[in-house]
């Protein structure tokens, strides 16, 4: 159990069952580039420490601008917020947010040498979006962006950028290994903003969940897991039958479905643990199936 203060407090903070979201990508990333050419493991570890500390960042803030706007309350189902539940002080939390863009930057700064103008749009692009997710008068987050953020940001550019700094341009192939990425960490952030429809219709917070409703939430979910799967089987003809062997996640996938159509309330936490746990897994055997060809 976390004290006030406390390292352990602090872990909590960090969301870590949250992390591989920006982890993967850049894995799916650097597989793809690797099959082509000789990773270069310096870049791709400093791609990784830039990718944490933006999700570092996203989650402090997140923490810190929710409780001080009022969403965060005691009523909340979701995991503990350490700001809301008073194990860190609030400004130690927002310093912190703001300490992890600034390793982001300058990692990002490094990188930008090599990838030029794409990975500057990029980085400080991703940085803005950090802060802007939860802070400010209209923040991202209450405004239905939330989704769509993270299906560019932990998605399409993470997976692109990675590659592109180990010299490899985007192309079609490249895109169907990004969009699965990108489908299955929208899927963890509905089922997040699905659990939080009651406070944050109350609070005012207008997600994409708030605007569809329930049922549409759930079918959209639906929609994000399982279209993850249509893209393996194109990626034969590059990959050959290995390019198949995310599919093997396809049981486990409907699992996911299932369960999330029939969890209510605080239940929906263990669909946040087990999408957020496909989207590793299926990563890891995208990478698997590039690394075999």
């Amino acid at each position: 159990m976390a004290t006030t203060g406390s390292a352990s407090a602090w872990w909590m903070a960090l969301r870590p069952r949250t992390l591989g979201a920006s982890l993967v990508p850049v894995l799916v990333g650097t597989a793809w580039a690797g099959r082509t050419r000789d990773v270069d493991v310096g870049v791709a570890v400093l791609t990784a420490v830039a990718a944490l500390a933006l999700q570092i960042a996203t989650n402090l803030a997140n923490d810190y601008y929710d409780h001080a706007s009022g969403i965060d309350t005691a009523v909340r189902l979701g995991p503990t917020r350490v700001v809301q539940a008073g194990l860190l002080e609030p400004e130690s939390v927002r310093r912190a947010a703001f300490a992890a863009i600034g390793v982001a930057l300058v990692v990002g700064a490094v990188l930008a040498i090599r990838g030029g103008w794409p990975i500057v749009a990029i980085g400080a692009s991703a940085a803005v979006a950090a802060l802007a997710y939860s802070a400010g008068p209209a923040p991202l987050a209450a405004l239905g962006c939330g989704e769509v953020l993270a299906f560019l940001y932990f998605g399409l550019f993470a997976v692109g950028g990675t590659a592109w700094l180990q010299g490899v341009a985007p192309d079609g192939g490249l895109l169907l290994v990004a969009i699965p990425v990108a489908l299955l960490v929208t899927a963890v952030m509905l089922v997040n903003n699905l659990r939080d429809i009651p406070t944050d219709e109350i609070a005012g917070k207008r997600t994409i969940a708030v605007l569809l409703g329930d049922a549409s939430t759930r079918n959209l979910y639906s929609a994000s897991v399982l279209g993850a799967f249509l893209a393996p089987p194109l990626l034969v003809p590059t990959l050959g039958w290995a390019g198949l062997l995310p599919c093997v996640l396809l049981p486990l996938a409907w699992r996911e479905v299932s369960l999330l159509r029939r969890r209510r309330g605080a239940e929906l936490n263990l669909s946040l643990a087990g999408t957020a746990r496909l989207h590793l897994l299926f990563g890891l055997a995208s990478c698997i199936s590039m690394t075999t060809t």
